[in-house]
């Protein structure tokens, strides 16, 4: 929608934090619509849904283990480790200059099997289950077989007659490229002009059609969706909308449910957890909060952490329009180095459960990216790209409210994760620069 001056006027007089949101200054937006669990309602997926995901997960590991020999020490499951942090933590208070109190760990999706990001759970999980609907309604395969038939020239013949396409920064489109190659399909990849030619070089190497787009996130989505559907047996994928990507993330909550008990981390009331999310369109921090509240109830808060350029979702949950507004509504220009989290308008399917489960949402600058990729390294030995270090701030910027204090929180024993959502497949030269002009920021 278009605003005039004055429209944007009486929404900054409305919404006092949408002035230096429009400046481009970091901000801290606490979610007053967070609902506690037995509040929360009407949300598109359950809990029951959830469980079904992981089902499909579990049916699909076979496969993805005789496909991915990456996979054999997990046994098919595309998952990460959860690591504590605490040389970081140290790190991250002599830089901030202020304690942090409580524990850091981090969610390690930077080393996802195979795709290298946190966009594997979703775009995997998307592409895997629509493949198994069409070979169980085609009759090749019943839930109760061994899913290695999907590795099988049969099932490449099968798939090869359906196309998949998708829009993207770059991350969710090399997780649907790889995984819909290696089954068969005929996959297009609609690269925003924000996304890196490593990644479009990348996927055109594993088979698949790359269509390089002009214009920004939502742009490649709304040709992507048309050009898709405008073909036979053609399936899009779309972040804006999905369910079954939101799905796919979610199965994460269950699994880190697993990692905190073998690690003896407690999460209750005296013992709170939060987690830091990067955040792009929305889907893979909703879906990873919707599992998050599900599996720890009112003990987690989730908080997204998004561009200055970019604050797509704090902008449509402030105001609560959603996905009706965007960033270049109100003269923001959605251009940022992270280029994972490169979107101007939110997704409409996350939207709504992300406002009634998450504790809120911060900005961070461009350039202050670099120096907490390069402390990371310094500190874990730990590779990620840019977009990935945005939740380092989190911590700090929720430090920073009353938010503790008014939900009567205990910050000292508190357990902060932040999630590194991408960099492994990130090249050694590309990620040699992020480091170098994050140490020279710290030096100037």
């Amino acid at each position: 929608m278009e605003l005039t001056t004055q429209q944007i006027e009486q929404m900054q007089q409305q919404y006092p934090l949408l002035s230096n949101l429009i400046k481009l200054k970091p901000v801290v937006w606490l979610n007053p619509k967070r609902k506690r669990m037995e509040q929360v309602t009407d949300l598109p997926v359950t809990f029951k849904d959830l469980k079904e995901a992981e089902e499909t997960w579990q049916r699909f590991a076979p496969y993805l283990m005789k496909v991915f020999a990456e996979t054999a020490e997990t046994g098919g499951i595309i998952e990460s480790v959860l690591r504590p942090a605490f040389r970081m933590q140290k790190s991250l208070e002599l830089y901030y200059e202020k304690p942090l109190p409580g524990k850091l760990y981090v969610k390690c999706d930077n080393e996802l099997p195979v795709a290298g990001s946190v966009k594997a759970r979703g775009g995997f999980f998307e592409v895997l289950r629509y493949a198994e609907a069409l070979a169980l309604d085609a009759g090749l395969i019943r839930r109760e077989d061994s899913y290695e038939w999907f590795a099988t020239k049969a099932a490449k013949e099968f798939f090869s007659g359906y196309s998949i396409g998708v829009g993207s920064t770059g991350n969710l489109g090399l997780s649907i490229g790889i995984i819909s190659a290696e089954l068969g399909f005929q996959v297009t990849v609609y690269m925003s002009a924000d996304a890196k030619a490593w990644k479009k070089d990348l996927l055109r190497d594993k088979g698949v059609e790359v269509v390089e787009f002009a214009g920004d996130f939502s742009e490649a989505v709304t040709t992507g969706r048309k050009a898709t559907l405008a073909v036979a047996n053609g399936y899009f994928v779309d972040d804006e909308k999905s369910r079954e990507l939101f799905l796919g993330y979610s199965v994460a909550a269950l699994r880190l449910k697993e990692q905190l008990e073998q690690q003896e981390i407690r999460v209750d009331k005296e013992h709170p957890l939060f987690v830091y999310l990067p955040c792009g369109v929305g889907g893979a921090p909703g879906g990873i909060a919707f599992g998050l509240r599900h599996v720890f109830g009112d003990h987690v808060h989730p908080v997204f952490v998004e561009p200055t350029h970019s604050p797509a979702v704090l902008l449509g949950l402030m105001t609560g329009l959603k996905s009706g507004i965007c960033v270049q509504d109100v003269g923001i220009d959605n251009e940022t180095e992270a280029d994972g989290l490169a979107v101007g308008r939110p997704s409409s399917f996350a939207s709504e459960s992300s406002e009634q489960l998450i504790s809120g949402v911060a900005t961070i600058e461009d350039e202050a990216l670099f120096p907490l990729l390069a402390l990371l390294k310094d500190s874990e030995a730990l590779k990620i790209e840019p977009s990935a270090a945005a939740g380092f701030t989190g911590p700090f910027a929720i430090a920073s409210t009353d938010y503790a204090k008014d939900h009567g929180i205990a910050l000292e024993k508190a357990t902060h994760i932040v999630w590194l959502t991408g960099g492994a497949l990130v090249p050694d030269a590309e990620m040699a620069g992020f480091y170098e002009r994050g140490r020279k920021k710290m030096r100037g």
